[in-house]
């Protein structure tokens, strides 16, 4: 049987539908997006909240030539669909499938690649700007959520576009904030109306007329526009953006179809820059993730009668989750640890730690910038700070890392959740850039587990040391062993050895050391003998330990999952050269110079070469190649 949505290969096709049509067009949306993400597993609560919003930008808008920019980009499903990508779609987040975010060289619809937050407002503005410079005359429209809205970036842009004055549409998600019914509905009704055609052109014609009034019409004219402003600050939460220079619309009911396509029809007529305010429920049209939105925001494969997952390693905690736990048992000790995260309290683990804490917590929304800063203002008075941030969104605070927290040797912890390889998201959240861009700052401390006891161990020491310490550690499950009940603080700067043999030294760091230890055991049964070492430290190395395996060996093998430019490998190769051991063959293994798609963890571990097989034959073919002559210090990647 034929559905609404099987006519609909591109933007065109959905403006051929009757728009009666469009609410059962939203439902057949829904019901794929339920079918598909409960099997490949994805971002589905946002998603499912911004059916009406997308069809509503497709019908109003013309993609790719007005452009649409998605903040963050998880909630762009009903987009994809809508652009041509419905026979691709139960490829999202696969392996060589297509990616979970807008992507340039994927669709020309998608206008600007996303994945962080934020972001939408400046480049959308820059779109804008661009388009001014050629003559153009496109839309721009960027879509935000209330979210990404407490990012700084955000403002900045605001700030700019509103001095500009450009033709700019910026969409407010807002799926949090709670709003009477009643104000909220009056407000929708003034918004739409003194926005719409008829509206406009009597104001133009009024203002034509009080210029022209001898003496006293410009008096007159500030009055009235003073006496507009008011009304609509009054009877709208759109002060704010009104102050920035913006023209505000809302808030509108972001699943009333009929609304959407009025606000944007005149929103489409409007000089200068807007926001249009709607309001949409999270998970809307699936009560599991209305219920709970927050578990439904990047989920697994599930049942949908249920709402339950499937899959998954039963019985085995993660990382996170012991990270979470540790970190509750050491503030019980210790009432001077406080918990900070960037709108993640889940993806972090601190959900527990909040609740037994409440006044230790603090949420500072999607602003890592002000995280970090916040935390070395606490750390200034005496607190113990570990601010809990994904790796890769830690980027984003790399200046107040360095300026308020290295610099003045403040001793925040830095919790980096999801270091490495973080699977079907792909190049945008896989955290494995953090040991380079934070090894080269003085004062740093810097350091990752091999399993999820040693990630114990390393927080206590972490919460003890007197300075800035960061922890990597990664996504997903951990191996499953014992966890020790007390906690021992580790030496810094000292790592171990965990085989001995005089062929090979396999150095490696984090997840890749227990593969490397399997690695040596594969080694061992073709005659190879291999000393295994356990880093545990990027910074400070354990300097003795590492030279006594090169005298030893003569052959090192570095193992990290992370890029190679600055990252472990090149802190063992600067090591040796300081040393003056120049007689020494090494071959990194990491990360190379290339973002890496997305896919699940062992798949891209093995493409990379970073787990046990990959390790073992690399070195077997590393050392098949002693025989030739070396110059001086050889590396190889």
């Amino acid at each position: 049987m034929s559905t609404l949505l099987d006519t609909i290969t591109c933007p065109a096709d959905l403006k051929k539908i009757p728009r009666d049509q469009l609410p059962a067009l939203a439902e057949e949306i829904r019901a794929f997006l339920l079918e598909t993400v409960s099997r490949t597993g994805g971002h589905l609560a946002s998603n499912l909240g911004v059916v009406e919003l997308s069809i509503a930008l497709h019908y109003c808008f013309d993609s790719p030539t007005d452009r649409f920019v998605w903040d963050v980009g998880h909630q762009a499903y009903t987009h994809k669909i809508l652009t041509g990508r419905r026979d691709r779609f139960h490829t999202q987040r696969q392996y060589h499938g297509i990616s979970g975010f807008p992507k340039r060289s994927e669709s020309s619809h998608d206008a600007f690649d996303t994945g962080h937050s934020s972001t939408s407002i400046s480049a959308g503005l820059g779109m804008a700007m661009a388009r001014e410079l050629r003559g153009g005359s496109n839309k721009v429209v960027a879509v935000i959520g209330d979210g990404s809205m407490t990012g700084g970036i955000a403002f900045e842009a605001l700030n700019q576009a509103g001095h500009l004055k450009k033709n700019l549409i910026v969409v407010l998600n807002d799926n949090e904030m709670s709003i009477s019914p009643n104000v909220g509905a009056f407000s929708s009704f003034v918004s739409r109306k003194l926005t719409g055609s008829y509206f406009r052109e009597l104001k133009k014609e009024v203002q034509g007329l009080l210029q022209n009034i001898p003496a006293i019409g410009k008096d007159i004219l500030q009055f009235a526009r003073r006496a507009e402003n008011s009304l609509k600050g009054f009877l709208t939460p759109g002060m704010l953006f009104e102050a920035l220079g913006f023209d505000y619309i809302g808030p509108i009911q972001g699943h009333n179809l009929p609304q959407l396509l009025e606000v944007f029809e005149n929103a489409r007529g409007l000089d200068g820059p807007v926001v249009v305010h709607v309001m949409t429920t999270k998970g809307k049209g699936y009560a599991p993730a209305e219920t709970n939105p927050s578990a439904f925001h990047g989920v697994g494969p599930f049942d949908v009668a249920t709402g339950k997952t499937t899959g998954g390693k039963p019985g085995t905690a993660s990382y996170t989750g012991i990270f979470g736990d540790t970190l509750a048992q050491l503030a019980r000790e210790n009432e001077k640890i406080v918990a900070i995260t960037a709108a993640m309290p889940d993806g972090t683990g601190l959900t527990g730690f909040a609740k037994e804490f409440p006044e230790r917590f603090f949420d500072v929304g999607i602003a890592e910038q002000h995280a970090v800063t916040f935390a070395a203002g606490l750390a200034a008075e005496g607190f113990r700070p570990v601010t809990a941030i994904y790796s890769t969104f830690l980027q984003r605070a790399y200046d107040q890392v360095f300026h308020d927290v290295c610099l003045q040797n403040l001793p925040v912890v830095f919790a980096l959740d999801r270091g490495g390889v973080v699977g079907d998201d792909g190049p945008t959240h896989h955290g494995v850039f953090d040991l380079s861009y934070l090894r080269h700052l003085p004062g740093m401390t810097l350091m990752a587990p091999k399993d999820e006891n040693e990630l114990r161990h390393m927080l206590k020491t972490a919460v003890s040391h007197d300075g800035p310490i960061a922890l990597r550690y990664p996504r997903g499950a951990g191996y499953g062993i014992p966890l020790d009940q007390e906690l021992r603080e580790i030496p810094i700067g000292t790592g171990e050895t965990l085989a001995e043999g005089d062929d090979v030294a396999i150095i490696a760091i984090g997840i890749t050391v227990l593969p490397a230890l399997e690695a040596a055991r594969t080694l061992a049964e073709k005659g190879i003998r291999a000393t295994v070492i356990n880093a545990r430290f990027v910074k400070p190395l354990d300097r003795d330990l590492i030279l006594r395996a090169a005298r030893r060996t003569g052959c090192i093998i570095t193992a990290e999952e992370n890029a190679l430019q600055g990252g472990f490998g090149s802190a063992v190769l600067e090591l040796l050269a300081d040393e003056g051991m120049t007689g020494v063959r090494v071959k990194r293994l990491g990360i190379p110079d290339r973002f890496v798609e997305q896919g699940p963890q062992p798949q891209l571990r093995a493409d990379l070469g970073i787990d046990a097989a990959g390790i073992a034959a690399a070195t077997e073919a590393f050392l098949a190649a002693k025989g030739a002559s070396a110059p001086a210090l050889s590396m190889v990647k």
